[in-house]
């Protein structure tokens, strides 16, 4: 007993150090980017209101939205975006598969009544990967601009679960005149099937773009782009398109908007996260499901760690040598693995530490006590996780109110349980893709809302 005692109280001993260690640096990477927010909200910058943006600029929008099995969802969606943007000068570039007719179908039922939109079908059988998906669209845009004679203003990205804001072209067209990248913000739509595993998201959403990515853009970084609600000036997008064979996205890429982000902006592009508020006071925002049920949600969170932290680390590299801040966000873009390893270690000294409690109260003596530097270390880390809790809960409550913040608490062990998953996932995969595999469109199943106003 007393060899086995021993050997549990040098685990937990030494899995603590390093788990305070983790934590201790990411807090503190994590209190940097929050006192830049909070620096800049001290200045009271005031979100401004969509009556007071200009008109911006003119000529058409085109909206890509791929689509590989969504027959439950496009239909709905497509019809709600026709009725929320209006007469708004746009054309929806819809891409399916050849072997995939309900889809087909259901964008067809659309599209007869509404000449705006365009289906274009892959000459691939799918699922290829939403990037190959998009380079079909790029193509069949480009393909329709020579036919007709016209080109247009910016290209339009969206999912086919999207619930679009009706104020959101009126923000790409004023953000545009200015700058070639605009990124609105994502709101997750509250699930109540799946209060904690949909929930979860509702959390990470809100602090991710209500101060994270406010802060990379006070900072002047580059700018990730979430796949949805952002626009893209048309002229820059065929910049990247030439550098590529003439199409803007890399077929085997499964996260090809966080790559076009920075892309675009190692281009020099002017890129700006666009908080504005409708007439009504909320945020103009994408709206959608994300993931109810714990195997989907491992499944979408592995795939964002393998593009983003495995294979964009290969595919981007870093940037510019001289650029901290660019240098600042590309790191904390790839420390999930990392973070998910810390947090992997410090439930095992959780665990280590209990079974070491029990072992020596069995055995009649004294479990040994962490010293004076261990107590100081971890009295530290609990006031930043204090901290970054009360943070969550914030933002969560100002995006969905009181009763959200407090489900943002507990939702927060939901979200460790999933990365730790994902992450094994994550890795599996990728080293699997290093064999040679190709990706393919590991996509999530999706619902639109049963009652949405036009």
């Amino acid at each position: 007993m007393s060899f086995v005692a021993a050997a549990i109280d040098i685990v937990a001993r030494e899995c603590v150090v390093l788990a305070c260690v983790g934590f201790l640096i990411g807090g503190m990477d994590d209190l940097a980017l929050d006192a830049v927010y909070w620096a800049s909200r001290l200045r009271f910058r005031r979100e401004p209101r969509v009556s007071e943006l200009d008109d911006g600029v003119s000529g058409r929008l085109a909206i890509f939205v791929p689509a590989w099995d969504e027959a439950a969802v496009i239909g709905p969606m497509l019809a709600t975006t026709l009725a929320r943007f209006g007469g708004d000068d746009f054309r929806i570039y819809v891409g399916a598969y050849a072997n995939d007719r309900a889809t087909i179908e259901a964008v067809a039922a659309v599209a007869e009544h509404d000449q705006r939109i365009r289906l274009v079908i892959n000459p691939h059988d799918g699922p290829t990967t939403k990037a190959d998906c998009l380079n079909q669209l790029w193509t069949a845009l480009c393909r329709e601009e020579r036919a007709e004679d016209w080109r247009a203003a910016a290209i339009v990205f969206h999912d086919a679960e999207d619930v679009v804001h009706r104020d959101e072209l009126r923000v790409y067209r004023a953000m545009l005149v200015n700058h070639q990248v605009v990124q609105i913000p994502v709101l997750p739509l509250i699930d109540a099937r799946s209060p904690l595993v949909a929930g979860h998201y509702l959390d990470e959403f809100a602090e991710a773009h209500g101060l994270r990515l406010v802060a990379r853009g006070l900072l002047g970084a580059p700018m990730p782009l979430a796949g949805v609600g952002c626009a893209i000036d048309r002229d820059l997008l065929a910049r990247i398109a030439a550098a590529r064979d003439g199409v803007p996205f890399d077929a085997d890429s499964l996260t090809e908007d966080y790559e076009l982000g920075l892309r675009s902006a190692m281009l020099g592009a002017r890129q700006v996260f666009a908080r504005v508020r409708d007439d009504r006071g909320k945020v103009i925002a994408v709206a959608e499901y994300f993931p109810s049920t714990v195997r989907e949600a491992v499944t979408q969170k592995a795939r964002w760690m393998i593009g983003i932290a495995l294979d964009g680390w290969d595919r981007l590299g870093w940037g510019r040598a001289s650029d901290w801040r660019d240098h600042w966000m590309r790191m904390r873009d790839r420390r999930a693995p990392l973070s998910v390893f810390v947090l992997f270690v410090a439930y095992v000294a959780l665990l280590a530490w209990g079974a070491s409690l029990a072992l020596h109260a069995l055995a009649g003596d004294t479990a040994p006590h962490p010293s004076a530097a261990m107590m100081v270390l971890l009295d530290v880390n609990a006031v930043m996780l204090g901290w970054r809790l009360a943070m969550r809960a914030w933002f969560t409550g100002r995006a969905y109110g009181p009763w959200q913040a407090l489900l943002s608490l507990p939702r927060a062990l939901v979200g460790n349980f999933i990365a730790l998953i994902a992450a094994r996932k994550a890795v599996w995969r990728y080293a699997v893709a290093l064999r040679g595999r190709r990706p393919r469109w590991d996509k999530t199943h999706h619902r639109f809302p049963e009652t949405v106003e036009p």
